[in-house]
């Protein structure tokens, strides 16, 4: 699956670097999508059936997710230079030999499990009823603060979103005998209200850089290097913290502390944040640092803890249904958070970066709140469950 994940992403890559129209790049992204919704999982899954619960997947999930931010910052500098020296297409493009090597190096680990058997049928309706649910509700959001909610257009997206969703729910607990989504998964607290603390977390964290993007082009007029590289504090402060601080704390402490402790850090720094957006009078130290510091501790002390209660108390064989079901729920945050807070933030003379920085704090304190109703301390965390390793 991994394999498969990043040959259809290369793949796409190569088809939207080439593209020749606006719809043939649109659809080549989608296809990108489906290529990284499958990659993400499967990665995540590997760790989750080869570590047990307790400290060491701790430290394996925190170590997969410094990776990916490792990858953020690549990817923010190496795209910043190619937008800028050379050209869009490029940043496309160069995903073709990358994934090429990730392909080579994939393959070359021997498979350390019997290959399963060809008689799972794929849930096709799930999928589609799945996917067009969320699609249209995101889309009515998006289309909201133009058209408002009266409007014919943002009524039908909002109609057929809810159908869609409701005709997914049924189909999982009657129709399909391979349910994408099982939904015993929903039945434990941790995977339940821990994906809904993934959606609002990502509400704020991910839209946070296409903010920032804005703000420091638009606002403090950089070029796209100088914005990549505005970006290095925030990716490289959070890989530490995520890799180093968080399994540390959640060695002595219960997860929902540490969780909380992120969430307060996190909201003090968007907030710092939207105060500075008033004004824009200052260079990078005084308008982006500051606040990026807190961001960046806050955010790599939510990840871990919250990556590894979802995966907790997960049946092996539920192993990629759960990390599906986390990955699903960090792009559903992203999209819909994105969407919402542009349409908050959206005012006469362009986006109110205030606005939307003051929300994304609302928003991640919901997340500190919202840790306390997890159940108990997670299996793995806090000296006692160390100890008794």
């Amino acid at each position: 699956m991994v394999v498969a994940g990043l040959a259809v992403f290369a793949a796409a890559s190569l088809v939207g670097g080439l593209a020749g129209s606006a719809t043939l790049l649109v659809t080549a992204r989608a296809i990108q999508g489906l290529g990284a919704a499958v990659l993400a999982p499967a990665t995540l899954t590997l760790l989750t059936t080869t570590f047990p619960e307790g400290p060491q997947r701790v430290r394996a999930i925190a170590w997969w997710t410094a990776v990916g931010l490792a990858g953020g910052t690549g990817g923010n500098l190496l795209g910043g230079a190619v937008t800028q020296f050379l050209s869009w297409r490029w940043i496309l493009l160069i995903n073709v030999p990358i994934g090429a090597a990730a392909i080579a190096i994939a393959l070359r680990r021997p498979r350390d499990e019997p290959a399963r058997g060809t008689d799972i049928r794929l849930d096709l309706p799930g999928a589609i009823s799945g996917v067009l649910g969320l699609t249209a509700l995101t889309y009515a959001i998006a289309e909201s603060h133009q058209r408002g909610w009266a409007d014919p257009t943002t009524l039908a997206a909002v109609g057929v979103g809810a159908v869609a969703l409701a005709g997914f729910v049924a189909f999982e607990a009657r129709f399909t005998p391979n349910p994408l989504l099982p939904l015993r998964l929903l039945r434990a607290g941790a995977v339940s209200t821990g994906n809904a603390l993934v959606v609002l977390s990502a509400a704020c964290l991910m839209p946070m850089w296409f903010f920032l993007a804005f703000l420091m082009q638009n606002g403090m007029g950089y070029t796209p290097l100088q914005t990549g590289l505005g970006f290095l504090p925030h990716t490289l402060i959070t890989m530490a913290v995520g890799a180093r601080l968080a399994p540390a704390l959640m060695d002595g402490f219960d997860a929902r502390a540490v969780i909380t402790l992120g969430a307060v850090i996190a909201a003090l720094g968007f907030g710092w944040q939207g105060l500075n957006a008033v004004q824009l009078d200052g260079g990078y130290l005084e308008e982006i640092f500051g606040p990026a510091i807190l961001i960046s501790v806050g955010g790599g002390l939510l990840n871990t803890p919250i990556t590894a209660t979802v995966t907790s108390g997960v049946r092996r064989d539920d192993a990629g249904a759960a990390s599906g079901l986390m990955n699903t729920a960090k792009q559903i945050g992203g999209a819909v958070g994105l969407a919402v807070l542009v349409a908050v933030a959206s005012a006469p003379t362009g986006l109110a970066f205030d606005v939307a920085f003051t929300a994304m704090a609302t928003i991640v304190v919901a997340v500190g709140l919202g840790a306390w109703l997890l159940p108990g301390p997670m299996a793995g965390t806090g000296s006692a469950a160390v100890r008794s390793q």
